[in-house]
């Protein structure tokens, strides 16, 4: 049993440190975001483009980043991913415009596209059935940490060496991370040679379930099924959330109530990974109870629920303390359901859990895409009666959250990784995913045409 646990240890704190080189790169544009704008001289809605590019690079790329992953290995794949996103976010330090910082940052995003669909099909590989949550609430933790740490870190390698040179010490960082990777990881436990013959069985034993069976169903059916489309439908929604925390909470914070007050934003990020934390030990407890549905919905109802109640509530305060701590539950809610989702993805995907992550993450970053320049558009643009009579804040904006959240709460309860899929013909599943890339299309081109 030690050498089980010490080999699930090695293999979830390895990804951890994973989820946390992949927010500090992420965390860095939005903490030199003052300095980049001075010397690039690009204003704010501009620098909206610049985080949006990075998201629309990563959501884009998701489902053939995931397809890489199922079909090539966890192992290959993300010493792939993360190589070539080490090297985007070394070289984001050299660029010297607007046009060349939003083409880097998109290709950093379609670099880094696959990377939890990655970790998702590592752990899906490793780890038994009851097992999943905790180690999902444990792996995604590491973004919030990540980002938490890097409000502090960054800052300070900024002052220290400069906005450039930061980007290529967090690039550094990236490699270091693939060569220990390279070294240790297998695709297979059993391929391992630490894993002992009881731990190996302890995992194969536990890999069966009594979700859906979808390894016989076409990949492109279970892309289009009505439970995967929903779980994107979440995604997209609750992403409006958790994207802007990242991105625009620390300069708004800056700005709203001065730049010693930037030290708050590494609140919510703190709290997302309590939630995800605590999260996995209570789906985990549902599960074993015989719960094996409620343990992913209850999770995600409840969390999310939560969350719209604190964004509406957020609305009313006029300083910094009950912004922060409102803000920060209504981080800890959607995170709360976030582990539901990436366990129900890989509930849902099974050996192809990579692919169907994949697809969920997308709508998860066409949110963050959207959100990112939706923020200052509300911000200045956007009245509604009583939360938000005037402009100048974010009020209206957390109403348009609110509202999202309310729809992904809604989308959780049609979700049910038991439900079964019935037997499409080629031509039909042809039809289905054709549709579902040219909504995508569609939606990309109406963001570029409204300026998003």
């Amino acid at each position: 049993m030690s050498s089980r646990i010490r080999q699930s240890s090695v293999l979830v704190v390895l990804l951890f440190f994973h989820t946390i080189n992949t927010y500090m790169d992420r965390v860095c544009i939005s903490a030199a975001k003052n300095d980049v704008a001075a010397e690039l001289h690009i204003s704010d809605q501009f620098m909206g483009y610049i985080f949006g590019a990075f998201a629309l690079g990563y959501a884009l790329f998701q489902i053939p980043a995931g397809w890489f992953v199922d079909t090539y290995g966890p192992k290959k794949s993300l010493a792939i991913i993360v190589t070539l996103w080490a090297f985007f976010t070394m070289i984001t330090g050299a660029a010297y415009s607007f046009v060349a910082l939003f083409v880097i940052r998109l290709l950093f995003g379609a670099a880094e596209a696959g990377a939890f669909p990655g970790a998702t099909r590592a752990l899906y590989n490793w780890l038994p059935v009851q097992d999943r949550s905790v180690a999902q609430g444990i792996f995604h933790s590491g973004a919030r940490i990540g980002a938490a740490a890097s409000l502090f870190i960054i800052p300070f390698l900024i002052q220290s060496f400069g906005w450039r040179m930061t980007f290529v010490i967090c690039g550094v960082v990236g490699i270091v991370w693939v060569i220990v990777w390279l070294v240790w990881f297998k695709d297979n436990p059993e391929d391992h040679p630490k894993v002992s013959p009881a731990e190996l069985a302890y995992i194969r034993k536990g890999m069966t379930n009594d979700f859906v069976s979808t390894e016989s169903i076409p990949l492109g059916q279970m892309l289009t099924s009505s439970n995967v489309l929903l779980l994107m439908l979440q995604g997209f929604t609750t992403n409006f959330t958790v994207f802007i925390t990242y991105t625009w909470l620390l300069p708004y914070l800056a700005n709203e109530w001065g730049q010693q007050n930037e030290i708050y934003a590494a609140v919510p990020p703190v709290l997302g990974a309590v939630a995800l934390w605590t999260s996995g030990p209570f789906i985990r407890f549902l599960y074993k109870k015989g719960m094996h549905v409620e343990s992913r919905k209850v999770p995600a109802i409840g969390g999310i629920g939560l969350a719209c109640v604190a964004l509406l509530l957020l609305t009313q305060v006029t300083s910094v303390i009950p912004f922060i701590l409102l803000f920060g539950i209504a981080l800890f809610g959607v995170e709360f359901g976030t582990n539901a989702s990436w366990t129900t993805a890989m509930d849902i995907g099974g050996s192809r859990s990579g692919s169907i992550s994949a697809a969920m993450n997308m709508a998860n970053n066409l949110g963050a895409a959207v959100c990112s320049v939706a923020f200052p558009f509300f911000m200045h643009n956007v009245t509604i009666p009583f939360f938000a009579p005037e402009t100048g804040t974010a009020n209206a904006y957390f109403v348009f959250a609110a509202v999202l959240n309310l729809v992904a709460v809604l989308a959780w309860v049609f979700i049910n990784p038991k439900r079964k899929i019935g037997t499409l013909s080629a031509s039909q599943i042809r039809v289905r995913v054709a549709t579902l890339v040219v909504s995508v299309v569609l939606f990309v081109a109406l963001m570029v045409y409204l300026n998003l």
